[in-house]
């Protein structure tokens, strides 16, 4: 994907009123800006003759906050940790696994959570990971710079970093940061020391990104010299051939994170075309498109193992050894302590 592009899906996103492009109107898609791409769609397209229709939103906020005010969608793509949000919302349904045919490729350490799996069945299925971690700008920030997330507290970048406008992504960097690698059992104590050192970054930060193509955008302009970032900006700027690097292993760690789809309850379109759609995602040859689109990996790891190594290395998704704070599910109560408190700090309180 180009920066062009990936601009061009952000303008889309933008537009949350209607869908973004209006196709199969069988299968309504409430998915992330520039998801909508031939490589996932290949068998989908091959069986029905056009895409789904698709709504997209910039974050998990957002998108739960327009499936909860009453848009109604057969498909949504929320990340791990947003999941338990729908299910208390009693906004989805449980998926017939047998119908989903990489389903046993999908690796168990996405699965292993009574939020995605339960009695009642399998309520979330995994389809993409990566990691949120430094990037930044090779020709005018030293290596060693950002061998530490303290490079976001350095008054020698103030006013010239991003991070990004998204609780999960946020605040797992403010754990890392204060020493907690986990939002499991945080105490009162850790997430106060935290919120203040979001405080204290601040008064740096020149934007909060609200997707990848604005990330991408502050740094090819130079207005953003460090970002903590997912990894599809870094690949749209180094597709456009900038300097851009993407450090997974500061003296912290980084954030992992997956995402992937839950089956939307009295969706308006066809439930078979809603299990096309996933197979057609989950399929082995969507893993290279994915990669290359996206620089995201696919959560069916026999469909991984027919990307080369290098292949993954360049696109940052590689096996990494050092300390990575997953995003995982966490309660309704925590997560709105969270966005109440990152809403605060934005607004400077």
């Amino acid at each position: 994907m180009t920066l062009r592009t990936i601009l061009l899906a952000s303008a889309a996103a933008l537009t949350l009123a209607m869908p973004a492009r209006a196709a199969d109107p069988d299968l309504i898609v409430l998915d992330w800006a520039g998801w909508e791409f031939d490589g996932i769609l290949t068998d989908y397209v091959a069986k029905h003759g056009q895409n789904p229709t698709y709504s997209f939103f910039a974050d998990d906020d957002e998108a739960f906050q327009k499936a909860s005010s009453g848009f109604k969608a057969d498909l949504i793509h929320p990340c791990a940790a947003s999941v338990s949000r729908y299910r208390d919302a009693d906004l989805v349904e449980p998926w017939d696994t047998s119908k989903i045919t990489e389903f046993a490729n999908i690796p168990e350490r996405m699965l292993n959570s009574e939020i995605f799996k339960d009695d009642a069945g399998v309520w979330f299925i995994p389809t993409d990971y990566a990691y949120t971690a430094i990037a930044y700008n090779t020709k005018e920030v030293p290596e060693a710079d950002v061998a530490t997330v303290k490079v976001f507290e350095d008054p020698k970048y103030a006013g010239r970093i991003s991070l990004p406008d998204s609780t999960d992504d946020v605040w797992s960097l403010a754990f890392l940061a204060t020493g907690v690698t986990s939002w499991e059992n945080v105490t009162d104590d850790q997430f106060k020391a935290a919120a203040d050192w979001l405080r204290a970054v601040h008064p740096n930060v020149r934007a909060y990104w609200a997707d990848p193509a604005e990330m991408a955008q502050l740094m090819a302009t130079g207005e953003v010299l460090v970002a903590w970032s997912w990894n599809d900006g870094v690949a749209a700027l180094q597709q456009e051939n900038f300097p851009v690097g993407f450090n997974r292993s500061p003296a912290e760690g980084a954030a992992t994170w997956f995402c992937g789809f839950v089956n939307a309850k009295d969706g308006p379109g066809s439930e078979d075309k809603a299990y096309d759609f996933i197979n057609s995602l989950l399929a082995p040859t969507s893993a290279q498109a994915l990669l290359d689109e996206l620089g995201y990996a696919l959560a069916n790891d026999a469909a991984m193992k027919t990307v080369p190594e290098e292949a993954q290395k360049a696109a940052y998704v590689d096996p990494v050894s050092t300390t990575l704070f997953a995003q995982t599910p966490v309660s309704l109560e925590f997560r709105t302590k969270m966005i109440e408190e990152f809403e605060a700090i934005k607004a400077g309180f």
